[in-house]
């Protein structure tokens, strides 16, 4: 009952946090960030100062290809992934957070008509659960009413319905998954499930781009149970060791770290967290990699410090104002 309890005060400190960041900046969310200016000519200024995020990983994807973000906020990686990818590539965002999806969802218009195209997507769903669209799930509910356990029993039944016959993101439909400070978030216990997600909707030879949160040690019980800590992105971090693995284990290889900050982001009783940003890809066959379980597969690749270098006396822990 502890922990349920737990688990519902984080919850909903994510979803308050996030919801009054949508209204107004918080730079407490987000730790200093390099974007390419001519991407950002579109954008309100609103979207640029609503944006919450530790990495870049729209730096990575290419003309043409279909992207998906996980936990895509204000919109602003998306609309940044729409000019990159073209007229030709499509840009999906996913996120469950309603204040963020309108704030994403006002500018859809504006922009579109700015660039010339309109390829982004804005879905209300939880990024471990790719299946389940809840703007849909909404609507059935309203249409059909809990009242009894068998009413709810028909909502189950819609529900893996929903998820086997027209799921909001298909498997193997998307070339690039990308997120950008998301993932920490998500409960620990759905986490497997969050990385097979991610796989399953990847195609074959597809690849995931994330920019997360890690730290050098474990973070202890009392630290997690905190729903300020949690929600600003430090007490739901993984272990960048274990970060890298979830990869594997979800059943994607050729793991490599793109950006790794040198300097920690925030430093709390003696633990380092800083901002990772990893590459991993779907195998083109199932085949394909056979026997690679016994292979280290993980490439630390020199590392990029360019989200680091800041004026002396800045900073951005979890309770600064840098962004």
């Amino acid at each position: 009952m502890e922990q349920e309890n737990f688990e519902t005060l984080v919850d909903r400190a994510v979803q308050k946090r996030y919801a009054a960041a949508a209204a107004e900046k918080e730079p407490a969310l987000c730790c200093p960030v390099t974007y390419d200016g001519k991407y950002l000519d579109v954008l309100p200024q609103e979207l640029i100062d609503r944006d919450y995020g530790c990495g870049n990983p729209a730096e990575y994807v290419g003309e043409g290809e279909t992207v998906l973000d996980l936990g895509s906020g204000g919109g602003k990686i998306c609309y940044i992934l729409s000019q990159v990818v073209g007229p030709k590539g499509q840009v999906f965002g996913v996120d469950r957070n309603d204040e963020m999806l309108a704030l994403a969802r006002r500018y859809q218009t504006q922009i579109a008509e700015a660039i010339g195209w309109n390829n982004t997507y804005f879905l209300k769903g939880n990024i471990q659960d790719l299946g389940l669209d809840l703007e849909a799930l909404d609507s059935f509910l309203n249409d059909h009413p809990v009242h009894s356990y068998p009413d709810w029993q028909r909502v189950d039944q819609w529900i893996e319905q929903q998820r086997e016959a027209s799921p909001m993101i298909e498997s193997d439909s998307i070339d690039v998954v990308v997120s950008n400070c998301v993932l920490n978030l998500v409960n620990p216990k759905h986490r497997e499930q969050l990385f097979s997600e991610i796989s399953r909707v990847l195609r074959p030879g597809g690849r995931a781009i994330i920019s997360d949160i890690v730290s050098d040690h474990p973070v202890p019980l009392h630290l997690q149970k905190d729903p300020h800590l949690w929600s600003g992105c430090i007490s739901g971090a993984f272990m960048e060791g274990h970060f890298l693995e979830a990869f594997k284990r979800a059943g994607l290889h050729h793991v490599e770290i793109l950006k790794r900050q040198d300097e920690a982001w925030a430093i709390v009783e003696g633990i380092e967290f800083r901002s990772l940003t990893v590459r991993a890809e779907k195998s083109t066959s199932a085949s394909a990699y056979e026997g690679e379980e016994n292979r280290q597969d993980i490439t630390d690749k020199p590392r990029d410090t360019s989200l680091t270098v800041l004026p002396d006396g800045d900073c951005c822990g979890p309770d600064s104002n840098c962004c």
